[in-house]
């Protein structure tokens, strides 16, 4: 969640629902072609307001046949919107760990913060590196067991399961930069809400399985083919059986601004929420998906862009941007400066996927064109890329 202003953060990478429908995307914004780009600004025009993003020629690939090398391609962006608070944030880690015969895998996620930045910043800083070590304990118990039914698969659910509680347990602790216990950075100084937390949807991107946990109301569609498929079921606190849920441990779903738990929060899962406790939890519910040769994108995005944009919708940009943008890579950066509330890892920085940055953007500003009255974060990530 999160100025009357846009706040922009704008990115690209390449290391290898429920909304309201409205115009053609093509009649609201107009892109300039990428390739002519290098050293210059990237303009859109949105109903008659023009945004530049500065494009630094000093940050394009020293070779330009570099970006074939990388296993996953992606891009993403991050603004504040209408809201004054940037809450959300955004984690992405290409071959952040190896699993059990000595596959990559990599972690992309999107964390949509609530009563404050801290467990979002929490999780960006923290569920990858959590999620690395309970995937080498779960590596071991799999190849102990790996002739049984199902034996990877379980193995996947439970570390990450264990990875969700793990960093819901640290949440009480953190601070809005991200570090657990006691900080001196000057945002240890802010208040602090008693009602803090994180929605937290995950994807885990291994040979030919995608792997999906979701906890919250932000959400994973699958762009394969013409369907868009999705990854993820938002946990409202209306869906019945998460009601269900609710009741039997003596809570109650109570409607002001729609459906709430305790009239309070208005997702039934999410990390932190202490006081909400044990109607609100944080454990994920995961998808695991075979990769098709019809796949083409699978976005990750918080309910910024999923109140305002339909799935269908999501993909039919994603394809028109992989369809007309260019290939060429290179580094976007917004006004300049680094965007804190994305985190890289330290290979992503080397190369760019533009096209998945153009759809990435498109998204984002179509749903701020479309009055979304929340943080907005999105992440593209190109399967058509083998790993």
């Amino acid at each position: 969640m999160a100025s009357a202003g846009t706040n922009n953060n704008l990115h690209a990478g390449h290391a290898a629902g429920t909304g309201a429908e409205g115009a053609d995307p093509a009649a609201e914004f107009r892109l300039v072609p990428l390739h002519r780009l290098a050293g210059t600004s990237v303009g859109f025009e949105q109903s008659g307001a023009a945004v530049s993003i500065n494009v630094e020629a000093s940050m394009l690939p020293n070779q330009p046949g570099a970006a074939a090398a990388w296993p996953v391609a992606f891009g993403t962006m991050a603004l504040a919107g209408r809201l004054s608070v940037m809450e959300d944030t955004v984690s992405l880690h290409p071959s952040f760990c190896v699993w059990a015969h000595g596959e990559p895998m990599h972690f992309l996620a999107v964390f949509d913060g609530h009563g404050g930045p801290n467990v979002a910043a929490l999780c960006r800083e923290q569920m990858h590196a959590i999620l690395a070590e309970e995937l080498a304990i779960a590596a071991e118990q799999y190849l102990a067991h790996r002739d049984e039914d199902g034996a990877e698969e379980r193995a996947w659910r439970a570390a990450l399961s264990r990875s969700f509680a793990r960093v819901d347990a640290l949440a009480p602790a953190a601070c809005a930069c991200g570090r657990v216990g006691w900080c001196a950075c000057p945002l240890s100084s802010r208040p602090r809400s008693p009602i803090v937390g994180s929605t937290a949807v995950v994807a885990l991107l291994v040979r030919d399985r995608v792997i999906v946990a979701n906890c919250g109301d932000s959400r994973a569609v699958l762009c394969r083919g013409a369907r868009a498929v999705p990854l993820s079921m938002d946990h409202k606190p209306d869906r019945p059986d998460e009601r269900a849920r609710i009741e039997a441990v003596g809570g109650q779903v109570v409607f002001l601004d729609g459906p709430r738990v305790g009239g309070i929060l208005a997702m039934s899962r999410a990390i932190g929420h202490e006081i909400l406790k044990p109607e609100v939890i944080c454990e994920p519910e995961i998808m695991i998906t075979i990769r098709s040769d019809d796949d083409d994108f699978l976005i990750l995005a918080s309910d910024g862009l999923w109140d305002v944009i339909l799935n269908k919708m999501a993909c039919d940009v994603a394809m028109e941007c992989k369809k007309y943008g260019s290939p060429t890579s290179f580094r976007v950066v917004g006004s300049g400066q680094a965007d804190h509330n994305i985190d890289y890892g330290t290979l992503v920085r080397q190369q760019l996927e533009p096209r998945c940055y153009e759809a990435a953007t498109l998204l984002g500003r179509l749903a701020l064109n479309r009055q979304s009255s929340d943080n907005i974060s999105v992440v593209v990530i190109d399967l058509k890329v083998r790993v």
